[in-house]
């Protein structure tokens, strides 16, 4: 599992088709890709390592804050392309990624994950396999590439 982490401003998503839109302020934007044997061990491993990544200013201005200190708010996007792999070529493979099943499952269990550890009215996300547009106003900035064991 691997999740890029953004510290933002603030950030948001909207999709056209169904009118679906979910906006945070300070907090994270956490793009979620899966992979075939990915399971429940590594969403607790992944989520709680968001959940508590120590990036955030404290008052002497080192990263030494995480999201859940400074009550920051979270916005999750399935992100197959994460395990894009373009070494060969310049088309990228996607044979890495999970297929939507497995993968749709695991992204609702992070989301669960993420709001138990945070809070319910914390969390925003997207829709699992739906075109979106996706706003992110970074603060830093910084990111931050998370992956599981």
């Amino acid at each position: 599992m691997r999740a890029l982490v953004q510290k933002v401003k603030e950030g948001g998503v909207y999709i056209a088709e169904t009118n679906y839109s979910a906006e945070i302020g300070k907090g994270i934007v956490v793009l979620l890709g899966v992979t075939h044997t990915d399971g429940e061990n590594e969403v607790n491993f992944v989520a709680d390592k968001c959940s508590n990544l120590r990036i955030f200013l404290d008052e002497n201005d080192k990263m030494n804050l995480s999201v859940k200190d400074i009550d920051g708010e979270v916005l999750v996007i399935s992100q197959f392309t994460l395990y894009g792999d373009a070494r060969k070529g310049n088309r990228p493979s996607y044979t890495d990624a999970a297929k939507p099943e497995l993968a749709e499952q695991l992204y609702d269990k992070f989301i669960s994950r993420m709001r138990m550890n945070l809070g319910d009215q914390k969390v925003q996300t997207g829709e699992f396999g739906a075109m979106m547009e996706v706003k992110i106003i970074n603060d830093g900035p910084v990111t931050i590439l998370v992956e599981s064991k």
